[in-house]
């Protein structure tokens, strides 16, 4: 509806599969998998729980009574109650053993690490698909010659391909914090109210064995591998933390990828793609802003800020548990996993697109290799049979004099033309510009793409294969 807030992130920026995640559906399908989970291992253990009323659970396991569930809340002021009441409605038989044992954060913490999660998984997978289409681009313009910055003044130069490394090192980091991520998930298991399983015990009467299995057959149930050995009543927060600080670490990546097309789209060497039909600007037609990588910008610097908020939240947690971390947590993780998969969807739309000038490029070498190559125009003079230590000199004025040229009087670099006419060089025209070739200046550019492509993109690449491939739309 037109008159309700609804996030940008939602309607306007995250995909589907990833608004799927994190829907109301989801997690309310995954709180009843959880509580079939919990009967199924209670019977099991040998708790007065029958067939009949398992398979009723499963009946309605994804046929929500959300209408009965909304009306029950009004009431109650609970969550998690208001969807044990509405599932009792629908499986009478099963009614009484519904979150048998079981406190809130059971549902409530177990479906919040499944859901991020999945959310994680999906964030690789496009990760590594970013990765595979910067390779590409990578490889293509590998010995593209083009003018390095640093303090985005001219310096030596690079090659395009090379410079794209450094952008699939960095996204390489972030994998290995995902992977790493992913490589501990835990489940909070069946916990109880202080963490002590004080109510569990008390079901099997004091079976210390069983309530371990029971943490360990839900667990397993529900397709993880490890539950946390001790917890409050939730898990710890600094779980929260972590998963968005590798969000924070991939937004960190994304922000520099597209501050450097910013600034090579204002420098007219490399373009973003531009819509046939879209407008760079309301007042000056003639614009093409580079909305897409300010996009990722933009959203970058909110997930970077966001990430502070799950480190407060850990931080302030008292004792067992306190509950100043639930409106929280219900905006600050989803929004940041929903503006991370935006993110990723922008980047992998911008490589896809991206529209190279080589003539620009070599524009501004050539405006200023001739200062660069100084020191080789001094060593071919000598080779001429000039004085090496009276042509320093004379290339120090003439290199001061044409940079004063440039600077003061807005005209090209006419160094070379200088040289030229100094007869103590010995060298023409065409001598020097025998030695500005570009490639002569680029050092181990295109090499050292190819073995951090073979040595470390190609192995990431070939270890997630089945994640390659992915499908990415632009809302707007």
């Amino acid at each position: 509806m037109n008159n309700t807030y609804e996030s940008p992130l939602n309607s306007r920026y995250a995909s589907s599969e990833m608004k799927e995640i994190f829907s109301p559906d989801k997690k309310f399908k995954t709180w009843r998998r959880l509580w079939i989970a919990l009967a199924k291992a209670q019977k099991e253990l040998g708790l007065n729980i029958t067939d009949e009323q398992i398979e009723e659970l499963e009946k309605f396991k994804d046929d929500i009574n959300y209408d009965v569930a909304k009306e029950q809340e009004k009431k109650v002021r609970h969550d998690v109650m208001s969807h044990v009441y509405a599932y009792g409605v629908q499986c009478p038989k099963a009614k009484a053993i519904i979150h048998l044992g079981a406190t809130s954060c059971y549902v409530g913490d177990n479906t919040d690490i499944i859901i991020m999660t999945e959310g994680l998984k999906l964030i690789k997978k496009k990760l590594i698909n970013v990765i595979a289409y910067l390779k590409k681009f990578a490889l293509e313009y590998k010995d593209l010659p083009t003018l390095g910055f640093t303090h985005f003044q001219p310096a030596q130069l690079t090659t395009v391909g090379k410079r794209a490394t450094l952008w699939i090192q960095d996204l390489l980091m972030d994998l290995e914090d995902v992977n790493f991520q992913l490589s501990k998930a835990k489940l909070l298991g069946s916990k109880g109210t202080t963490g002590t399983q004080a109510s569990f015990l008390e079901l099997f009467d004091g079976d210390h064995e069983k309530v371990k299995k029971l943490d360990e057959m839900i667990t397993k149930e529900m397709g993880f591998d490890a539950y946390f050995a001790v917890s409050g009543q939730t898990y710890s927060r600094k779980l929260d933390s972590q998963m968005l600080n590798v969000l924070s670490s991939i937004a960190q990546s994304a922000y520099k990828f597209s501050n450097d097309i910013r600034l090579l789209q204002h420098l007219k060497e490399i373009e973003e793609p531009f819509g046939k039909n879209q407008i760079g600007s309301s007042a000056m037609a003639y614009k093409r802003n580079p909305m897409r990588s300010e996009r990722i910008s933009s959203l970058s610097r909110y997930v970077i800020v966001n990430s502070l908020n799950p480190a407060i939240t850990a931080s302030t947690q008292w004792f067992e548990r306190t509950l100043d971390d639930s409106a929280n947590k219900r905006i600050s993780v989803p929004e940041s996993f929903l503006a991370v998969d935006a993110i990723l969807n922008i980047y992998l739309n911008v490589v896809d697109g991206l529209v190279v000038y080589p003539k620009v490029i070599e524009q501004r070498i050539l405006k200023e290799l001739p200062f660069m190559a100084t020191e080789n125009i001094m060593m071919q003079a000598v080779k001429n049979g000039g004085d090496r230590q009276e042509l320093h000199e004379k290339i120090r004025v003439h290199s001061m004099a044409a940079a004063r040229v440039v600077k003061e009087e807005g005209k090209d670099n006419d160094l070379i033309e200088r040289i030229a006419n100094d007869k103590s060089f010995n060298l023409n025209i065409d001598d020097i510009k025998a030695v500005l070739k570009p490639e002569n200046y680029i050092g181990r550019a295109k090499e050292q793409t190819e073995e951090f492509i073979k040595d470390y993109v190609d192995p990431a690449l070939a270890d997630n294969k089945d994640l390659l491939g992915v499908e990415f739309e632009l809302t707007v």
